[in-house]
């Protein structure tokens, strides 16, 4: 399948039904191919809104999952953001068009890799994909506006949290892993945290430490 007129179309369409409503996301969506992060058996099915697997073990979410979590993180045009679990490089390259800066980390070098090749293939000037222990965030370049993780923790990370400037938002899904997990948003006001629900997900967990060599 090519992402020609026709696919978009129904793409957004997809997105729009299960909830993805903000313009500038759904633009960055449409922008993004999709089937550029999709190798092998399954490239033909990127277009569907259904998480893929990718190497390594690992899955390339939901469009409608990956359009709600960059819809709650309100990324703004001069915002520095960070994403914890880069994967496949497809939910960094959307933020690459919303933002002025993306650190994107990875704990497995392969992915972090082959994210780099496409994100550089878009022509992403603005997005730092790096293999790293993700759940150390990136201290030397914090504070950031926005932090987005793609792997969950059982409880919102204090060091992350740290990192988040404040007024600034994270969005990161969080439980035990084999169970169903919610998504929350936090953002950092001078009164504390806020916590809002906004959905039941399923993401793999966030481990400490970088992948051994596959």
């Amino acid at each position: 399948m090519t992402y020609n007129a026709e696919t978009k179309m129904q793409f957004l369409y997809t997105l729009r039904s299960r909830g993805v409503t903000d313009n500038r996301v759904l633009e960055a969506m449409e922008r993004v191919d999709r089937g550029l992060f999709v190798q092998g058996l399954f490239a033909e099915r990127a277009y569907e809104d259904r998480p893929l697997p990718i190497p390594c073990g690992q899955t390339i979410s939901q469009p409608s999952i990956v359009g709600l979590m960059t819809q709650a993180l309100d990324v703004q045009p001069r915002d520095k953001v960070l994403e914890i679990g880069t994967g496949s490089g497809y939910q960094a390259a959307i933020l690459g068009f919303l933002a002025r800066r993306v650190y994107t980390i990875e704990r497995h070098r392969q992915l972090a890799r082959t994210a780099r090749e496409v994100i550089d293939r878009i022509g992403l000037v603005n997005v730092t994909a790096m293999a790293g222990d993700g759940s150390l965030g990136l201290p030397d370049q914090a504070p950031f506006d926005r932090i987005l993780l793609t792997a969950a923790p059982e409880d919102p990370p204090a060091n992350l949290l740290d990192q988040l400037r404040m007024g600034g938002i994270m969005v990161l899904p969080v439980g035990q892993s084999g169970a169903v997990q919610s998504l929350i948003k936090v953002q950092k006001t001078t009164e504390g945290l806020e916590y809002t629900e906004l959905c039941d997900v399923r993401f793999v967990p966030l481990v400490e430490g970088l992948a051994q060599e596959e």
